[in-house]
């Protein structure tokens, strides 16, 4: 529990040293920033690096708003700084627009692909209707607390009302946010020497030595039954059993019937006296079997 408080201690610095760098760049007026954006356009990249450092703090702002995703914050602010990277090498200063307001989509949009890529293994979103309501549901459920609603009610047909959605689907992603995923050697239970894990309580895929062996005697000796009840059939009973039961690619009656020059009905009837015969020597062992 100790190196956990150290480890965030040591992030919350990080995080409070970066911002107190940031803000030390200053900010830029429109005309500095056209400026900038067109040196950029001509190949002048510290202009561009100028443009971003002075837009960092923007980002900050704008990753906080998703602070109750749960997502570290710190890395959040890392893809926001990756889409003010790419707004910048995309600005176009003849717009007359400033950079921020081209960039918070930029920002947004890879904050948001991060907080759904490290949401769960699996994929909440596939379409831009479902990841449009991963983020939309959150804050409708935040909207109607404020609102006076019961924060642990969920409403999934006003829900649906307010994003213009089916309730099916407000429910279905409900499901997708609540399941998170869980760490299979995350710890439940640590009592000093007793440290217990997820992992510990799966059951093992391989089958205990023991027990292998004794299915292995079982199927030798049970083989062993049958081929001999097998052999104390007749030529003809034991020939079509062989060739109707035993065999991978069974033969047709009539096939058997035209071998044995009868008719296919004959060797019907010779298959189910052999089959009869079998059942009856082999329900002595199977009752001894299960006994056992």
């Amino acid at each position: 529990m100790k190196l956990s408080v150290e480890q965030d201690g040591r992030s919350t610095s990080a995080l409070r040293n970066y911002l107190s760098e940031i803000n030390q760049h200053s900010l830029l007026t429109a005309i500095e920033e056209r400026k900038l954006a067109q040196q950029l356009k001509m190949g002048n990249l510290e202009a561009g690096h100028r443009l971003v450092t002075a837009n960092l703090r923007f980002v900050v702002k704008i990753a906080r708003e998703y602070s109750s995703y749960g997502a570290p914050l710190p890395d959040m602010i890392q893809e926001g700084n990756l889409g003010l990277m790419k707004a910048v090498q995309k600005f176009d200063p003849s717009k007359k627009i400033r950079l921020i307001s081209y960039a918070v989509w930029w920002i947004r949009a890879y904050i948001q692909n991060y907080i759904l890529k490290s949401w769960s293994l699996i994929k909440l979103g596939t379409t831009l209707a479902q990841r449009k309501l991963f983020y939309s549901l959150a804050r409708t459920r935040r909207q109607l607390e404020r609102m006076g609603g019961d924060p642990d009610a969920f409403d999934a047909e006003k829900i649906a009302r307010m994003l213009r959605v089916r309730p099916k689907e407000v429910e279905e992603m409900q499901q997708r946010m609540n399941g998170r995923d869980i760490s299979l050697e995350a710890p439940l239970r640590d009592d000093g020497e007793d440290f217990v894990t997820l992992s510990n309580l799966l059951v093992s895929p391989v089958e205990l030595q023991d027990e292998a062996c004794a299915k292995k005697e079982e199927a030798t000796i049970a083989s062993c039954h049958v081929q001999a009840a097998v052999a104390r059939l007749d030529p003809r009973e034991r020939y079509i059993i062989e060739q109707r039961v035993m065999s991978e690619r069974p033969t047709t009656l009539k096939r058997l019937g035209e071998y044995f020059g009868f008719s296919r009905e004959r060797a019907r009837q010779i298959e189910i006296r052999a089959k009869r015969k079998l059942r009856s020597e082999l329900e002595e062992f199977t009752e001894l079997l299960h006994a056992a």
